[in-house]
């Protein structure tokens, strides 16, 4: 019954997932989230900036002390955007080892979509008709076409909200002009992918994790159910609930925003970006299927772990 911790090491939220491995696979023995914010104020220069620098540390501080209680017998921490894009990322990397013991591996976008992808096919069925899968990140947002049985095409793209949120400074309320440059941004950029969603005429859009659990707790929280979304591995939405709740954050203020139920305040400024691109991607695939993945990039790590362990401890421990 071994134990093993993972960290992600995400540009918003530093994440620590613990289980006991078994003959059916795993247990999730702890889940835990810390709001970082790695990017804010530097995100856009590449570079990390003091105070996020030390919000990072801590938090890894706070969850070697986590990993010590549970005593797990190995961890692996993997960082994404934006540790690899920043010119001081090389030496958080360093000071993580030499002040915590962790030893940080930062993997590249193709990496990152991959492990994303085995992530979610835990949680949700993917069936034979490829789906269009989207993490939004802070940093990168990672689009995978996929079915249950392979991944066709992937990519990360410098499109994270607080990536978005710093390039563009939309107003607050967000304005329709506002929405129209980061639609055209959101067309020149992400040309490919729409041709390969076509391409493969997929019908249904998954969001793994992040602002979509968000978009969730905060539908469920409004129909008097708050924690009716975490039932399950997965959470289809209403479309109806869906096109309420965008409207409500698209028209409001982010001190209204703080104030919502569900809402976390980490997310309060960006969760307006993530609308518009989801908005956009439905809209602009015609896509009526709209789902959220409880398990992401950590969960794919875990299962690959297990499958193929040397492998991952040659590179990860």
């Amino acid at each position: 019954m071994k134990k093993i911790g993972i960290i992600d090491l995400g540009t918003n939220t530093f994440n620590l997932l613990i289980a006991e491995l078994n003959t059916s696979g795993y247990t999730i023995l702890k889940k835990k989230k810390i709001p970082v914010k790695l990017g804010e104020g530097g995100i856009t220069k590449d570079f990390i900036t003091s105070e996020a620098y030390q919000r990072g540390l801590s938090a890894l501080q706070a969850y070697k002390n986590t990993l010590e209680k549970f005593e797990v017998d190995e961890f692996y921490a993997v960082a994404t955007s934006a540790i690899r894009c920043a010119n001081n990322g090389p030496q958080f990397v360093k000071d993580a080892k030499d002040k915590l013991g962790i030893h940080i591996h930062v993997i590249d976008g193709d990496q990152e979509a991959d492990l994303i992808y085995k992530g979610v096919r835990q949680s949700i069925s993917l069936e034979e008709k490829p789906k269009l899968i989207i993490d939004i990140g802070g940093g990168s947002t990672e689009f995978i076409i996929a079915n249950q049985k392979q991944s066709f095409w992937r990519k990360s793209y410098q499109l994270g909200a607080a990536r978005l949120l710093e390039t563009f400074q939309p107003k607050d309320p967000i304005t329709s002009e506002d929405v129209s440059i980061l639609e055209s941004h959101f067309e020149e950029v992400l040309q490919e992918m729409f041709e390969m969603t076509e391409a493969y005429e997929v019908n249904c859009l998954i969001g793994s994790s992040g602002s979509f659990d968000t978009l969730a707790e905060m539908i469920c929280c409004k129909n008097g159910s708050p924690t009716n979304w975490k039932k399950n591995k997965y959470y289809r939405f209403d479309m109806h609930d869906y096109n309420q709740i965008q409207r409500i954050i698209y028209e409001s203020t982010l001190d209204e925003r703080l104030k919502m139920d569900g809402l976390i305040p980490m997310r309060a400024d960006m969760i307006v970006i993530c609308i518009v691109m989801i908005n956009y991607i439905l809209n602009r695939l015609t896509l009526h299927d709209l789902r959220v993945s409880s398990y992401a990039l950590k969960e794919g790590l875990i299962n690959e772990i297990i499958i193929n362990p040397k492998q991952w401890q040659k590179s990860l421990l």
